[in-house]
């Protein structure tokens, strides 16, 4: 495969479940994802810490699956939300994300809610949590 833009580097042989080389070798695959390279990744993950509000995290959600196909489901857990754990951030499966990608993405989401609760209080009343307090 040859391209003009930089191209992720494979997971070490047994370490990674992502498909990556499957996804490199397949003929109509959707290679947004293998532009994703290690230093793109930290860019995205501090970008998330940083969030303001949550008007820009779902700017961001939009900007991530425009770009690389990743999508995104935030909302409020099953059961009572009490810290920012109970906020349940899904990142659906995509073949040639990383499985450590996967996990760190709603991992910087959360720390950038700790930083500015205002967008977890926001997003509970999105969701009519919040309704009569």
């Amino acid at each position: 495969m040859n391209s003009a833009f930089p191209i992720r580097q494979p997971c070490p042989p047994g370490a990674c479940i992502c498909g990556l080389e499957a996804l490199r070798t397949a003929v109509d695959a959707d290679l947004r994802i293998v532009r994703l390279t290690r230093m793109e990744e930290r860019k995205l993950l501090e970008r998330l810490e940083r969030i303001q509000s949550l008007a820009d995290l779902e700017h961001m959600c939009r900007r991530m699956e425009e770009q690389l196909g990743i999508r995104l489901e935030i909302g409020p857990g099953f059961n009572e939300v009490r810290t920012m754990r109970g906020i349940a951030i899904q990142v659906h499966d995509l073949p040639g994300l990383c499985r450590k990608t996967r996990q760190a993405i709603p991992a910087a989401i959360r720390r950038g809610m700790e930083q500015t609760p205002q967008i977890a209080f926001d997003l509970l009343n999105a969701n009519d949590l919040l309704r009569d307090a």
